[in-house]
């Protein structure tokens, strides 16, 4: 990609992010299961449909400073299928002590809620649409407002990939 058009990416960045004073960067997870190779055939305990929240991660980036000025970070208890597989633990490294002493969707929700009123007029981000897409069905689940309704969401991973020539895994690394 040449400079020109990174310079215009930038540009088109700047321009989404004008109106806001502060973007919330997210990373969640969420319970899981899959059968691994060397396993038995079976069904899955956690099918896609029923993927919850276990952990919202969220830093607060100050657009005027470009410093990270907050975080939060909650595990959520599941409540469709509380107890975590193997598969899920080895992945995220979340423990069922974790989310069996954590607060329920609606309650994280209150206090991200409580947290997100220090900082006004934000939008947020994620790396892909798969976050965004989970705070939706975890909303449905729970039949509540999603935790950052309201809210503009952006791609991280989209804006990355129009400004740099590496691939970075994760939310993380790009911040």
């Amino acid at each position: 990609m040449s400079i020109q058009a990174k310079f215009l990416h930038l540009q088109a960045i700047h321009n989404l992010l004008a109106p806001y004073r502060y973007l919330y960067c997210v990373d969640l997870e969420a319970n899981c299961d899959e059968v691994g190779v060397h396993e038995s055939p079976r069904s899955l305990v956690v099918v896609p449909d029923q993927m919850e929240t276990i952990e919202i991660g969220l830093v607060v980036i100050d657009l005027e400073s470009l410093e990270i000025v907050d975080e939060f970070q909650r595990f959520v208890r599941p409540l469709i299928n509380p107890t975590l597989t193997d598969f899920c633990r080895k992945l995220t490294s979340i423990q069922q002590a974790d989310v069996d002493g954590a607060r329920t969707y609606q309650d994280v929700g209150q206090e991200l809620r409580t947290f997100a009123s220090s900082y006004p007029n934000a939008a947020w981000a994620s790396w892909g649409h798969y976050d965004a897409r989970q705070l939706e069905r975890d909303a449905g689940l729970a039949r509540c407002p999603s935790l950052l309704e309201g809210l503009p969401h952006f791609n991280a991973r989209k804006w990355h990939a129009g400004l740099y020539d590496d691939r970075p895994n994760s939310l993380k690394q790009t911040v």
